[in-house]
């Protein structure tokens, strides 16, 4: 049987996710789907606008099998953080393969471009660009010479190089995507999560588009102002993740001048950075995540969900793994842990949906066959 492993955020869960699953199924009929899910605060800086706990709910009735959770400090993160968190935990789970979108759906040239990356000289490349005022992305296509700069090929090329790394003996698949991730006008059963968002920022009706599920809007206004304090009264901005080249001093200065959260990123863009970067960078400073704390090591992995065959494939594993798998997440007391219990509080705030009831109640959601 194959373990196939996925990585998602569901920002919001939609058709799309519901034709790549199926499509999994179609091509591994006799196969066992193991989810790691991104939950309240995204890899682009972004918010969820569904709960952890109701995306795990979708996964698992849409046909996931077992569910864990990826811990904000990783999820919030660039993409070579995000995925070699992701793969670590999906490697200690068994999986023999990873499946994921793909815009360009040529796993050779993804696997090439991963290849290239992983070659030690390629830093010195990319550094000459960075210092010619290119942004990360532009510099790492410039000196590779071959480049992808679609979304889901881009994280596809960080899981293969994750892969690679470490040495696992994983498989890498790509499914090809089915719509355009930059297109926000198309109004297809089928498109991608940001269209879904536009539409939602334009009060558009969106039940077309996802099979079910409870949005969660954040309060903006009440974001900028967490914000804004936290910006004020904090005197050393540069001690937090991405907070780096004179972007603290630069947020001091421009903060008193803003009334939005848009208004304080355009006062910060540049060519150097790209929206993610920053926006990232925003969550970071909104959490009190610290430098250097990303580099902390997996040292649980949560279960969120599962059903009855995800059940009877943990019990088969779970004394061959490495990294504890639990459901008692309450008796935990480290600092992975902490950064969750504090984005939960957030999300909490930004939302005022009582996602703490998940978050302590100890249980997985558990899915009946």
């Amino acid at each position: 049987m194959d373990i196939i492993g996925i990585i998602a955020e569901f920002n919001p869960f939609h058709n799309g996710h519901v034709y790549y699953i199926n499509k999994i199924k179609e091509l591994y009929p006799n196969s066992l789907l193991v989810l790691v899910l991104n939950g309240y605060f995204l890899e682009r800086g972004e918010i969820s606008i569904e709960t952890k706990e109701e995306k795990t709910r979708l996964a698992l009735k849409y046909g996931v099998d077992i569910v864990v959770e990826l811990p904000c400090l990783y999820g919030v993160n660039s993409g070579d953080y995000f995925a070699d968190a992701s793969v670590k935990i999906l490697n200690e789970l068994k999986v023999n393969k990873i499946i994921f979108g793909s815009e360009c759906d040529d796993i050779d040239k993804l696997n090439k471009i991963a290849t290239i990356q992983l070659d030690g000289n390629i830093d010195k490349r990319i550094k000459d660009y960075l210092n010619n005022g290119d942004n990360y992305p532009t510099a790492l296509n410039k000196a590779i010479g071959d480049s992808v700069d679609t979304p889901n090929d881009l994280l596809a090329v960080s899981y293969i190089k994750s892969i690679l790394s470490n040495k696992f003996d994983i498989e890498p698949i790509s499914i090809k995507r089915t719509n355009d991730y930059h297109d926000k006008e198309s109004n297809d059963d089928i498109i991608s999560a940001s269209n879904i968002r536009e539409k939602l920022d334009k009060d558009e009706d969106i039940s077309k588009y996802i099979p079910e599920g409870n949005i969660n809007l954040y309060d903006k206004e009440l974001l900028i102002t967490l914000l804004k304090h936290k910006i004020i009264t904090d005197d050393n901005l540069s001690t937090y993740e991405t907070v780096d080249e004179g972007l603290d001093n630069k947020l001091k200065n421009v903060i008193n001048k803003v009334n939005t959260y848009d208004e304080l990123i355009e006062s910060i863009k540049s060519k150097r950075y790209t929206y993610n970067r920053l926006n990232r960078m925003l969550i970071h400073i909104l959490l009190g995540i610290k430098k250097g704390d990303n580099k902390e090591p997996i040292s649980y992995i949560r279960l969120l969900g599962f059903s009855n065959k995800g059940k009877e494939y943990i019990n088969t594993i779970k004394k061959d793994m490495n990294i504890p798998l639990i459901t008692k997440y309450r008796d935990l007391n480290n600092k992975v842990k902490d950064y969750e219990d504090k984005a939960a509080s957030i999300y909490k705030l930004l939302t005022n949906e009582d996602v703490l009831i998940f978050e302590n109640n100890n249980k997985p959601i558990i899915k009946e066959d």
